[in-house]
């Protein structure tokens, strides 16, 4: 039997991008005359995709989270963010890692970043070359916890069993009902005990992933 697919989250699983995230959060903010938002706050937000990123920030700061002005600051936040990758970095173990696990299993991204910042950042860390599938937020109609994307990816990589490796809520959701296995990075961005989330590998650094 082969070995089974494993498909990636990537922020906050594989790579640690909040600082970035919040970054041009803030420049988007400041292009719209609106005030920046906190770290703490901007990390929270994350998980859902860039849509509904800016929608939370719209509605925290009292405007309307849909329109004209969600889709500005939408389509600005991803002309920045693949761009710049300053404030983002790997998460330590995560090269070896994949160098590990890419001689014997299938290797797939299913992320909610949309496509082109994804692909993007995958090049800059020199990823690219492990993951034959890539699967963004705006890939399908469809977008993580719903679990479309994740059937996708696996079938993209040849199908048979699979593991879903991520670090949040929306990750434990979608692995859920894909009824999938779950492999869970205590290190991103969840809010939830690590017992409450359904993870059948647990793991703190990545050089303790070897499922």
């Amino acid at each position: 039997m082969a070995d089974p697919v494993l498909v990636f989250d990537l922020d906050g699983t594989l790579i640690h991008s909040a600082p970035e995230i919040h970054g041009v959060a803030r420049d988007v903010l400041a292009q719209e005359g609106l005030p920046e938002l906190s770290y703490e706050l901007i990390t929270s937000f994350v998980g859902n995709g860039l849509p509904t990123l800016v929608s939370r920030i719209l509605v925290q700061l009292g405007l309307p989270g849909t329109g004209e002005q969600h889709h500005r600051m939408v389509e600005h936040f991803e002309s920045i963010y693949q761009q710049r990758f300053d404030l983002t970095s790997l998460y330590p173990g995560v090269m070896s890692m994949l160098h590990d696990l890419s001689g014997r299993h299938r290797l797939a991204i299913c992320t909610n970043k949309p496509q082109a910042p994804t692909r993007a950042v995958l090049a800059h860390f020199g990823l690219t070359d492990f993951f034959s599938v890539v699967i963004g937020g705006d890939t399908l109609p469809r977008r993580k916890p719903d679990p479309l994307p994740l059937h996708q990816a696996i079938r993209d990589s040849g199908g048979g069993d699979a593991i879903f490796v991520g670090d949040s809520e929306v990750d434990a959701d979608t692995a859920r009902n894909a009824q999938i296995p779950f492999a869970l990075f205590t290190g991103g961005y969840r809010k939830t005990a690590v017992e409450d989330l359904g993870a059948k590998w647990i793991f703190d650094h990545h050089d303790e992933f070897r499922p």
